[in-house]
C-alpha cells in the first residue's frame, strides 16, 4: 500500500469525505501558484496538479485554456515539478500529478518517476496510458513509493473494471460521465453506477471526478463515494485571477462534505 493510499484511507476510516481540487501548474502565474496551493490545502485532503500539455484530449474548454496559458507563460514539466516542490515547503498535503504520456515518454519513464520522487509527489494520473502498456511506469513508480491512479469510466467493461481497480495504488478515479472535463448543472446519474462497479475490486478509496461543480453535487457524490475531485469549477476562478474566490469555493466544498 502506497503512502498516498494509507493517508487517504485513514481519513476515510475516520469518517472524512475526501476533497481533491485540481489546478494547472503555474497558474494564475508561477509566482502566485505556490500561494494558491497553500490556500487550497486549508480545505483539501490532497491536490491534483495538471502539468500543462499542448494536446489535453481529456480536458474541456476551461482546462484546455489553462494549459494554453501556462504553456504560453513558459511553464514546462521541469518547471511544474519545481513549483510543486516549492509549494510542499508550506504544506504536507499529498500532491498528485496529472499528465499525458507524451511528456512522460519524452523525459523517460524511470527519469520521470525519479523527478516525481525528488519533488515529493505522492501520486500520478496518466489518462491516455492504457493499463496494458503501463507496467514499466507502474514498476518505476512503485520503486519510488509513488501511487499510479487508474480511471474507470461508465463504459468500461466489467472485466476491465476489476483489473483497473486492482491496479490502482492510491485511490480509484471514478469518471462520472463520458466526455471531457467541465462544469455541469447536475451530477451524472452514471456516477453511482461506476462507483458501485468498482467497490468489489479494491479496498482503496473511490473518488468521483469529471463534472462535479458545486457543493451540493459534491455532497450528493459522497453519498456513495469516498470523495470528489473538482477541476473546472476551481480553474474557472483561477483563470479569472481570483485566488481568493478559488479558496472560498474550496471552503464551500469542504463545508458541504463536512469538516
Amino acid at each position: 500500500m502506497t503512502d498516498l493510499q494509507k493517508a487517504l484511507s485513514a481519513k476515510v476510516a475516520a469518517g472524512t469525505k475526501l476533497f481533491v481540487p485540481y489546478v494547472t501548474a503555474g497558474l494564475p502565474s508561477p509566482q502566485s501558484f505556490v500561494g494558491l496551493i497553500a490556500d487550497l490545502a486549508n480545505f483539501a485532503d490532497a491536490i491534483e496538479v495538471g502539468i500543462p500539455y499542448s494536446d489535453p484530449t481529456m480536458d474541456g474548454p476551461i482546462l484546455q485554456e489553462a494549459s494554453t496559458r501556462a504553456l504560453a507563460g513558459g511553464v514546462t514539466v521541469k518547471g511544474s515539478l519545481a513549483l510543486i516542490k516549492e509549494a510542499l515547503r508550506y504544506t504536507k498535503i499529498p500532491i498528485i500529478v496529472m499528465t499525458y504520456f507524451n511528456p512522460v515518454h519524452s523525459v523517460g519513464v524511470n527519469a520521470f518517476a525519479s523527478a516525481l520522487s525528488e519533488a515529493s509527489i505522492s501520486g500520478l494520473i496518466v489518462p491516455d496510458l492504457p493499463l496494458e502498456e503501463s507496467a514499466q511506469l507502474s514498476k518505476a513508480l512503485s520503486r519510488a513509493g509513488i501511487a499510479l491512479v487508474q480511471m474507470v469510466a461508465p463504459t468500461t467493461p466489467s472485466e476491465r473494471v476489476a483489473k483497473l481497480a486492482a491496479a490502482s495504488t492510491g485511490f480509484v478515479y471514478a469518471v462520472s460521465r463520458m466526455g471531457v472535463t467541465g462544469e455541469q448543472e447536475s451530477l451524472a446519474q452514471t456516477a453511482s453506477q461506476v462507483v458501485e462497479r468498482i467497490r468489489p475490486h479494491t479496498k482503496a478509496p473511490v473518488l468521483v471526478g469529471i463534472g462535479v461543480s458545486t457543493g451540493a453535487q459534491a455532497a450528493e457524490a459522497c453519498e456513495f463515494a469516498d470523495g470528489v475531485i473538482v477541476g473546472a469549477a476551481v480553474m474557472k476562478r483561477v483563470l479569472a485571477g481570483d485566488i481568493q474566490g478559488a479558496a472560498e469555493f474550496a471552503k464551500e466544498i469542504r463545508a458541504a462534505l463536512g469538516g
